[in-house]
This record gives C-alpha cells, sequence and structure tokens, in this order.
C-alpha cells in the first residue's frame, strides 16, 4: 500500500509499467470534471471509474482484495478513510473471477488511513483494504484500475 499527494504521484512510476500512463492522464486531466463513469484508457489494462459511493462506517465498509488489479483510489469531494490489513491476515473468501474481487463482510480491519482530495492511496494485490470509510453521506472519487 501507498499514501501520498497526487503531486507525488510521478514518484510511483517505476512500481508498474502502467503507471507512467496513469501520471499522464492525471496531468491532462481534471477529475474533478471528467463525468461518471467507466473511462477505458489501455483497454482492460488500465482504466478509471469516476463514481459517487455512499458512505460508511468502518463496521459497514466491506474488506476486499484483487488478484489481477491494483487499485489507485482518489477522493474528489471529501476525505476517505480506508480500512487495511495485509493480505496474509485475512481469512479465506471466495473469489469472483469475472470481478477480480473477493468481498469479506464482516472484516474489521487492522489499521486505517484517511485520504484527503489531492491524496490517493495505491492498494496491491496483497493488500486487503475496505473503502468508502467517511462520516459524510457521499464520497466522490475516481478509482484507477490498473493490471498488476
Amino acid at each position: 500500500m501507498v499514501i501520498d499527494t497526487l503531486d507525488n504521484f510521478s514518484k510511483y512510476e517505476s512500481l508498474n509499467p502502467l503507471f507512467k500512463d496513469v501520471a499522464e492522464f492525471l496531468a491532462a486531466n481534471s477529475l474533478n470534471e471528467l463525468e461518471e463513469g467507466k473511462l477505458q484508457i489501455k483497454g482492460g489494462d488500465l482504466f478509471v471509474n469516476i463514481t459517487t459511493a455512499k458512505g460508511k462506517t468502518p463496521e459497514e465498509a466491506v474488506m476486499e482484495t484483487h488478484k489481477k488489479m491494483i487499485d489507485i483510489q482518489i477522493p474528489l469531494s471529501v476525505p476517505e478513510t480506508y480500512g487495511y490489513t495485509p493480505l496474509c491476515a485475512l481469512p479465506d473468501a471466495e473469489y469472483n473471477e469475472d470481478k477480480d474481487i473477493t468481498k469479506m463482510p464482516g472484516v474489521i480491519a487492522d489499521n486505517y488511513v484517511t485520504c484527503r482530495p489531492g491524496m490517493f492511496a495505491i492498494f496491491f494485490p496483497q493488500d486487503g483494504h475496505a473503502p468508502c470509510i467517511s462520516p459524510e453521506p457521499e464520497i466522490k472519487k475516481a478509482i484507477f484500475k490498473v493490471l498488476a
């Protein structure tokens, strides 16, 4: 897991060959001005979802992992807290290969981090994460999905 400000995103380009494309997309686009929905950047290997999610309590947030994709989560409207537990400390759960997700409702995270607008969190396949934690009713956010 990585947490930093968007101004520093280019420093992480060496972690994945597609991160350079994410940096270029961020430089060329204002995420707040993009319409909600899925935007293809490099086919199924790299895309971004602009969405408005319901704010949840830590108990309501659902722990998830992905095997094929890396999540880059960017809150746009309000701060968003993410629960974090390393994959090796999570219980076994059913993996949905079509959606590349394992969901673990009821699993409470070991740690929590908060990103404000202007920040990002990167969750790799080894990072269990519970997104959308906020006292606000809605969180507008961008979620880049990057082939691991």
